[in-house]
């Protein structure tokens, strides 16, 4: 089978998408499919450092010179070649291929949704606006979908606004590296490379500053357990640099000494950080399907999340569910007054009670299968490639 994948520039922010395109094309490099990666090259961006009309320029080089080098490229290619467009995102470019064999992964609806003025905590300009309007004029024309949870495959039948030829869900897979660790191999580690006193356990939060990934909520939890605890667990952010309301709140936490910011961190990092762990603290205001969660059950790691969907969805009967953090200013040092007891729970559970709960949490996390995702998505690209021969 011929495929060719469709993702984000290499120098955009994307890169969670660009690591699901290389789990993708290596994937099917492996089950001996013919795979190429089609993606933007810088042409007039490249010309500027100006931010702004860097960002215009980048535009133009995605939505104007892009599609000219990709219709001339489709034209060489065999007519059985299945065109798979690794993000939503990517919808302006699916009318190219909209009645040859493609299919489109969604991972998740949130910057539609902010748009279109659901979610009240993300707010978006006039231009952001016509930009998910022209997004989702483009992927309207596709007739394949693949969603990575059951919360998105319901955005998508919502905004889709029609029924479609294929409209499947396959959960996301785990990567090899996150599995279970020894918690005290994981914090002899973690003490090793950051020098964090670890011996006695600590929280950990793995996440970018995206306004759904609530790194600040996550610090006003742990403010709150703090408050009422005498041990002195440290916090571990690990993901970008923090922002600059996010660097405020910590540096007004009476507890700043504790909060560390961990970036620039690899897999490996990742996963021993996971496993050693007291709770990943991850409450979420919304996700298309939440990585962390899957990846810190799969190290053994308990997870405090959101008791809505998709966290719930991947979260199972095996995560600990806190409420959602309320948009009303008043009422958030009452929730996380009410998270921390959560938390303080999970972190006084007996040795018995823990070792069940990590049991589960493993057991959970195994329903993401890399392989079994991967087969999944396969099975789902070939039967599209049949249907072209026939």
């Amino acid at each position: 089978m011929n495929i060719i994948f469709f993702t984000h520039p290499l120098h955009s922010n994307f890169r969670s998408i660009q690591s699901f395109t290389e789990m993708l094309a290596s994937g099917m490099k492996n089950r001996g499919h013919r795979v190429d990666i089609w993606v933007p090259k810088q042409i007039l961006s490249k010309y500027t450092s100006h931010q702004t009309l860097r960002k215009w320029l980048g535009y133009f080089d995605q939505y104007i010179i892009f599609p000219i080098v990709a219709r001339q490229n489709i034209l060489k290619k065999e007519a059985n070649t299945l065109y798979v467009f690794t993000d939503l995102a990517l919808g302006p470019w699916v009318p190219l291929v909209a009645n040859k064999a493609h299919v489109i992964h969604c991972h998740d609806f949130l910057a539609l949704q902010s748009a279109s003025g659901e979610i009240t905590e993300n707010r978006t300009s006039w231009t952001g606006k016509v930009y998910q309007s022209f997004i989702r004029k483009g992927y309207q024309k596709g007739k394949h979908f693949i969603s990575v949870s059951e919360k998105t495959n319901a955005n998508l039948s919502n905004y889709l606004g029609k029924p479609v030829a294929t409209q499947k869900i396959v959960y996301n897979g785990l990567k090899e590296a996150f599995r279970f660790i020894n918690p005290n191999i994981g914090r002899e580690y973690i003490q090793q490379k950051t020098n964090i006193p670890t011996t006695n356990g600590y929280f950990v939060h793995v996440g970018g500053n995206q306004w759904y990934k609530n790194r600040i909520g996550a610090v006003e939890i742990y403010n709150a357990f703090r408050e009422t605890c005498s041990d002195e667990i440290p916090f571990l952010l690990i993901g970008e640099r923090p922002s600059e309301d996010l660097l405020t709140t910590i540096q007004n936490s009476p507890f700043a000494a504790d909060i560390h910011i961990l970036t620039d961190k690899d897999d490996q990092f990742i996963r021993h950080a996971y496993s050693g762990a007291s709770a990943l603290l991850f409450p979420s205001l919304a996700e298309g399907f939440g990585w962390p969660i899957a990846e810190a059950m799969a190290c053994g790691t308990l997870v405090i999340t959101t008791n809505a969907a998709p966290m719930t969805e991947v979260g199972g009967t095996a995560a600990f569910y806190c409420n959602r953090k309320p948009t009303n200013v008043d009422q958030v040092d009452n929730w996380a007054k009410s998270c921390a007891i959560l938390l303080n729970k999970v972190v006084n559970l007996s040795p018995e009670d823990r070792e069940i709960a990590v049991q589960a949490s493993r057991a959970n996390a195994a329903r993401f299968s890399l392989d079994g995702c991967l087969d999944e998505i396969e099975s789902i690209y070939m039967n599209l490639s049949e249907e072209v021969r026939q």
